[in-house]
């Protein structure tokens, strides 16, 4: 005859601290859930948007056999000296820039900078500068992003000296801006409130010693 053997389960709350730990490295290691990045990724479109940037898209295959449009937004992390994000588009002159991003984000310095020194350069080629960015190699970080920065003028007059550095320099910086963003967001998801929040919310059992039941 087979055995019935019965099994003590414990909801989250009622483990010992040491039990919990081992409950919250269970749940760690399944990582957060797919696409986690996409807040970040609206929020950067909007980001990118306001301050002249319009994003490269790649079709992306879905499951049901159809295709959509992402951006072109790329990021290894968070643990190797190497990672980073990177992006591809198309920069122009975004008239008030400077006012809409502090309207959009009024705490952000980073932004309001990047902001600033578009803006200025700008007004030195007289709002002619585009520019062309887009990734090259297999690595994801600011440094992999390669910028042509162009003038649109009517006479062929070329960029000033100094536009090419500083508008590469402020479209690295935007790239670092949202790794950054990424990271946060990572760290939120994997912390020991959202684990602990995560594993009530599933209604989660586990052994007396913190061992997944089930």
């Amino acid at each position: 005859m087979p055995d019935i053997i019965c099994t003590t389960v414990y909801q989250f709350p009622e483990l010992s601290d040491t039990a919990k730990e081992k409950a919250r490295s269970w749940y760690r290691e399944l990582g957060p859930y797919d696409d986690w990045w996409d807040a970040v990724y609206e929020d950067f479109e909007r980001v990118c948007d306001i301050l002249g940037v319009s994003l490269k898209t790649r079709p992306v295959r879905l499951m049901g056999g159809g295709t959509r449009e992402k951006p072109c937004i790329w990021f290894s992390g968070f643990w190797s000296q190497g990672d980073g994000a990177a992006f591809e588009g198309y920069l122009s002159h975004a008239k008030g820039a400077t006012t809409s991003i502090r309207d959009y984000a009024p705490q952000d310095t980073t932004l309001h900078g990047i902001a600033d020194r578009l803006q200025a350069i700008q007004r030195r080629n007289f709002y002619q500068l585009t520019a062309d960015v887009s990734h090259r190699g297999r690595y994801y970080h600011e440094y992999t992003m390669s910028v042509d920065v162009t003038r649109d003028s009517s006479i062929w007059q070329p960029p000033t000296e100094d536009a090419d550095e500083i508008v590469t320099e402020a479209l690295r910086d935007l790239a670092r801006w949202v790794y950054r963003q990424l990271q946060a967001e990572y760290d939120h998801l994997t912390s020991d409130e959202a684990i602990e929040e995560g594993i009530i919310v599933n209604e989660y059992t586990f052994t007396e010693g913190g061992r997944r039941f089930g």
